[in-house]
Order: structure tokens, then sequence, then C-alpha cells
């Protein structure tokens, strides 16, 4: 029987509510209903991918795995903020047209 203390334990737990968690936002990105619900589903997604990939690295005890996710969570956020700032600008379809 596995020790109630053991930290891999802890750790497997943690693991499963962060797929959970990365499911639901998933299911939050794909239902909408708007474009900006969307981005913050991508982004909390891409936030729960961090976590995952920093407690793999706490799980296998390899703490390059820390510079991964840090690069990928300034990717992420980035990637972000160019979202938010393309669907600010980009021209829409119901906009009035200008004449000459």
């Amino acid at each position: 029987a596995p020790r109630l203390r053991d930290p891999r334990l802890m750790l497997l737990a943690a693991g499963v509510a962060i797929l959970v968690a990365m499911g639901l936002a998933l299911l939050r990105t794909l239902l909408g209903p708007t474009i900006w619900d969307r981005i913050l589903a991508v982004n909390s997604f891409g936030t729960k991918t961090v976590l995952l990939i920093a407690l793999i690295g706490a799980f296998s005890g390899r703490t390059d795995y820390l510079d991964v996710a840090l690069l990928y969570a300034l990717i992420n956020f980035i990637g972000t903020v160019a979202l938010m700032k393309y669907i600010e600008t980009a021209p829409r379809d119901d906009a009035p047209e200008e004449r000459a």
C-alpha cells in the first residue's frame, strides 16, 4: 500500500488536477461564446501547460525543465498579447465602409 506521505503521490494528484483544469480550458476554447473567452481559455491552457512542465520536472528530479517552463510562459504571454492586439485592431466585417 502506498504511504500517504509519499511526495510522488502528491505530485501525481497535482498532475491529475492540472490535466482536469486543462480539459476544462480546452472545452471553454471550443465553446466560446466570444472571442475574448476563447483567448482567455487559450492563455489559461498555456499557463496550465507551464505548471505541468514544472511538475514533470519536479517528478523526475530534473531542474532544467524549469527553464523550459519559463520560456514557454514567456512565449505564452507574448502570444496572448499579440493576439489580443491583432483582434483589437483587425477590421471587422460589420464595420461601416467609408466611401470616397
